[in-house]
Parts: structure tokens; C-alpha cells; sequence
């Protein structure tokens, strides 16, 4: 699971970035001393877990957790335990008490991995086995739709939800971005910022910030920038 870890107090980083290193099922993308930071990171990147302290300046974690998907999970780290039950109330995943014993640790870690292997498998569910190349199967209103990856002009990430934006239709269904780029043939499709995704053949134009389908307007992300522009050339010379 990739995951970051919020706390303002330094040697608190970074004694949690020496667990978290120990476990191989994790990935540490970045460490942040408040949560302002860390939700402009969650903009850019894909975020399994967070290791969330409780007191900090400006934005506490209880209330940076109320702002948080519930497809991100949180491990609250604090010193205090009197805030336990204002976790529960944010569907936390566990409550660390520091200073935070390996064993402890590594406990509250396999009960987080446990529950991301459900969340994955409810998204995988939502799409029928039967995938082609040509099309695949999505669950939306409780019917399966048929949908051509060469229909899709776009699609876009909605919290727990994505919508694939069709010529004459949009269908939305409960499944996180990560889940639906695994489906995509990937020299048909890019992702060009946090929340968006794609068919590059349906791209009218575009340029150094924006990318233009039809009568939509898409942002290009700052950390996507050069990888679309070097992937949409390459896609042209390609087809040339």
C-alpha cells in the first residue's frame, strides 16, 4: 500500500518512517508536518494510508480525517489516548499510542492490508469477468453496461466514484482510479491529473496546461505534465 505519514513533530516522523520501512507491504511516498500539505500531495498522488497524529497547528487529524476519502485509510498516531473514541467516529482504521511499539504496529499495519484487500475486491466485483479488448462490463444502478474502451472520450475520479463520460451518455460507478487504469488498454488511454483519465484518440487539441475533447476542458497536472506530452507524441508516431 502506498502511504504517507502527517505529524508535526519531527522526531515523530521519524520514528514512524523506521516502521514503516521495515514493513515490505508499504510504500512511504512522502512525510508532511501539517495536513495542508499533505492534502495538496493527495491532489497529485493515489493514497492508500495515512498515518494521521491528532494534535497539530491550524487543521487537526480529526478534522483533516472528515476531508479524507474512505477509499484512504487512517492509522491515527497520538500521545493522548482520550481521543480514541473521536477516532471511531471517522471510521478509523486504528489508534496508535506513542511512543509505538513494533509488535503494535505491525498489528494495526495487517488489519489496514486486510481491509484494503476487501475494498479491492468489491471494486473488482463491480466489473464483469468478462473483459475484451475490446469492451468490458460496468456496474452502475444495479444493471451491467456494456461499454467500448474507443467510446470513452474521458473519465473522471469522483471520491469512491468514477464516471466514463461516453459521446451520448455518462455512467457512474463505485470504483477508485487506480482500479479503473488497471482495465484500460494503456496505449489508448493516459491519465493527465489526479482526477482524470484519457482516450487520447478523442483529443481535439491541446495545450501546455489544458487538453480539449469536444466542448470539455481538461487541466493537465503539474506532475503529469511531461509524461503526457512524451506518451501522447509517442502515440502519434506510432499511429504515423
Amino acid at each position: 500500500m502506498n502511504c504517507i505519514i502527517i505529524d508535526d513533530e519531527p522526531l515523530a516522523r521519524e520514528a514512524m518512517e523506521m516502521l514503516v520501512e521495515e514493513n515490505k507491504e508499504l510504500c512511504l511516498l512522502s512525510m508532511f508536518n501539517n495536513a495542508v500539505s499533505a492534502a495538496r500531495f493527495m491532489e497529485e498522488h493515489s493514497v492508500d494510508l495515512i498515518f494521521l497524529d491528532i494534535q497539530m497547528p491550524s487543521i487537526t487529524g480529526i478534522e483533516f480525517a472528515h476531508t479524507v476519502s474512505k477509499r484512504t485509510l487512517i492509522i491515527f498516531t497520538t500521545a493522548y489516548t482520550e481521543y480514541a473514541l473521536d477516532s471511531y467516529e471517522v471510521d478509523a482504521i486504528d489508534y496508535l499510542v506513542k511512543p509505538i511499539e513494533t509488535e503494535r504496529f505491525q498489528k494495526a499495519v495487517q488489519k489496514a492490508l486486510s481491509y484494503h484487500s476487501l475494498l479491492m475486491k468489491e471494486e473488482k466485483e463491480a466489473i464483469e469477468a468478462n473483459v475484451s479488448s475490446e469492451y468490458f462490463f460496468v456496474k452502475s444502478e444495479r444493471k451491467y453496461f456494456k461499454v467500448n474502451y474507443a467510446d470513452i472520450l474521458f473519465i473522471e475520479g469522483l471520491k469512491d466514484y468514477v464516471i466514463l463520460q461516453l459521446p451520448e451518455q455518462r455512467i457512474i460507478t463505485r470504483m477508485n482510479m487506480k482500479g479503473i487504469s488497471e482495465l484500460l488498454p494503456q496505449d489508448l488511454f493516459l491519465r493527465v491529473n489526479k482526477s482524470y483519465i484519457v482516450n487520447t484518440r478523442h483529443i481535439d487539441s491541446f495545450d501546455n496546461n489544458d487538453i480539449y475533447i469536444g466542448n470539455y476542458e481538461i487541466a493537465i497536472g503539474n506532475s503529469y505534465r511531461d509524461t503526457f506530452f512524451e506518451e501522447f507524441l509517442m502515440k502519434g508516431k506510432r499511429k504515423g
